[in-house]
């Protein structure tokens, strides 16, 4: 049996344990010893940026809050343009570092393309700016239920709609990912939104059912 290599461990905002660990060539993210994210299940991932992102391949601005494992990115690297630009807002640095260091084979490499910014910043507060997006992408926590950190919770509340919608150009798409299914959230998204849609997405390719959740609310 192969080991299980316990690659760096971190702490939270809120005082959990993060831990990075590989397994037959295979990497995982656990938070307080709760399963977070892994190589190993990432079409939900790349489901959320072709939904963002349309199926024509165009010029796009978009903003993608959460780094993870950059699957999400990867995806939208490929669907959008050479002279298209992607930020990628990070709040905790050491999912950044461990891109660079520990996942570099996976997806680490893609934060040195030239139409990538990665930001070490609350994407709640950059949605603030007053940038314009066509894409934003939200994969910061488990579900409108925050897991990784409670301030996450504001994004999924009435005024972080509002702010996302704000930040985008018309016709403009923001993407949540979620573990699970949430009815609530659905009906709240659709005080503030002219089209959503909840969509079953699955783990991976052969999983034979639909195990998270991805809100597509265009404004």
């Amino acid at each position: 049996m192969k080991p299980t290599t316990n690659l760096a461990t971190s702490i939270s905002p809120d005082g959990e344990t993060l831990l990075l660990q590989e397994h037959d060539g295979e990497y995982f993210l656990k938070i307080g010893g709760v399963p977070l994210m892994s190589t190993t299940a990432a079409s939900s991932e790349q489901k959320m940026a072709e939904l963002a992102c349309g199926g024509e391949i165009r010029k796009q601005r978009v903003l993608i809050g959460g780094l993870g494992f950059g699957f999400t990115l990867r995806r939208v690297l490929e669907l959008v343009t050479e002279d298209s630009e992607v930020e990628v807002a990070e709040l905790l640095k050491v999912i950044i570092d461990w891109n660079r260091e520990h996942l570099r084979p996976v997806n680490g490499s893609l934060l040195d393309d030239p139409r990538v910014e990665v930001i070490k910043k609350d994407v709640f507060k950059i949605m603030q700016s007053g940038d314009r997006y066509d894409a934003i992408l939200l994969d910061v926590d488990n579900s409108p239920d925050p897991l990784v950190q409670k301030g996450n919770g504001r994004l999924y509340q009435r005024r972080g709609l509002e702010i996302a919608k704000a930040a985008l150009r018309p016709k403009g798409r923001v993407v949540y990912w979620s573990a699970h299914e949430d009815a609530g959230f659905v009906k709240l998204l659709r005080k503030v939104f002219s089209r959503v849609e909840a969509i079953p997405a699955k783990a991976y390719p052969k999983a034979k059912r639909f195990t998270h959740t991805l809100f597509l609310a265009e404004r």
